[in-house]
């Protein structure tokens, strides 16, 4: 058993190392300002979020991630601001973010149910390796740290976010500047920069009757190195008090990368997604998502928890801002 703990936390650091891919949510439509800082104001009040996931829960050394948010609009809801904190580790690799985000929104008709917004985020990364908690198999590596090895720099996120009430549409890009910079040029020191994702998100609600609401949603996520990640949802709130959804999520092949064997599987999980309105203002969420491939026989699954909370005016747009 110790060997496949070893085994597998030896893969999880070099999908980290190499493939970079960012903190996964399976709650990504309630986090939106996490993935997009055109998102930041889009509830139009003061909002705060925070989330919790413990991935492959029965893995030592499995991904660990701890996000924290808050956003509102000012200036007649014509701008949004945002303050975005996360925390991930994974094996002996750590990663602190804190970004601002400032979104541009443009109300597209009069009702104002229709923006299109262009959202920027400024912040500092850093990024941490444990060298301690590593167990090489040759000794004297100078790539790989005696202690820990940490770099704090400056970093920028953009992206772009059009919805009204029944619809949304964003895209964003995340970590544009950290590879860039020289600190991460020294090739005598292992390389833990992080690399660009990219974030295309879509969702729509079909009013069923007055009890019932449809919301599917998708995700992909992409670093143009690694494998594409695939997000289907489909939810349904029940008497504006309870979403249920249900979620799958592949890697798909979207355009050729020579990094990646062309005989790579995907790999999938399906995970069940609840939400409950406690109250007009406050929202608390539950999701869990079990591997489908060879994992699953070793892990408990991933466990997620949310806790969303705003102030509410008597311009809220709730309970219809389904998003």
């Amino acid at each position: 058993m110790k060997k496949i703990f070893l085994t597998i936390l030896f893969n999880l650091l070099y999908l980290c190392l190499f493939a970079q891919q960012n903190a996964q949510f399976g709650q990504y439509m309630f986090n939106g300002l996490y993935i997009n800082p055109a998102y930041a104001g889009y509830k139009e009040e003061l909002y705060m979020q925070a989330f919790v996931r413990a991935q492959w829960a029965a893995i030592q050394g499995a991904p660990q991630t701890l996000s924290l948010s808050v956003d509102a609009a000012v200036k007649e809801e014509s701008l949004g601001l945002g303050l975005l904190v996360s925390k991930d580790k994974i094996g002996a690799q750590n990663s602190l973010n804190l970004s601002g985000n400032f979104a541009y929104r443009i109300k597209l008709d009069r009702t104002a149910t229709n923006i299109l917004a262009f959202g920027v985020g400024i912040g500092v990364v850093q990024m941490g390796l444990n060298g301690s908690l590593l167990n090489p198999t040759e000794t004297g590596d100078n790539r790989i740290p005696t202690g820990y090895e940490s770099r704090t720099v400056p970093d920028i996120r953009a992206g772009v976010h059009y919805s009204n009430q029944k619809l949304f549409v964003g895209f964003s890009a995340n970590n544009l500047l950290t590879q860039y910079l020289p600190v991460f040029r020294n090739n005598n020191l292992l390389n833990i920069a992080a690399k660009p994702h990219f974030y295309l998100t879509a969702g729509m609600v079909f009013p069923m009757d007055n009890d019932f609401t449809f919301k599917p949603t998708f995700l992909i996520k992409d670093d143009l190195n690694g494998p594409t990640s695939l997000d289907l949802n489909a939810f349904l709130l029940i008497r504006e008090k309870f979403w249920l959804g249900a979620a799958y999520r592949t890697s798909v092949k979207l355009y050729p990368k020579p990094a990646l064997s062309n005989d790579l599987r995907a790999r999938s999980a399906v995970g069940l997604i609840t939400e409950f309105l406690v109250r007009n203002n406050l929202r608390i969420g539950y999701g869990y998502d079990y591997s489908l491939n060879k994992l699953g026989n070793y892990d408990y699954g991933s466990h997620e928890i949310s806790i969303g909370y705003y102030l509410q005016t008597a311009k809220s747009r709730k309970p219809k801002c389904y998003f």
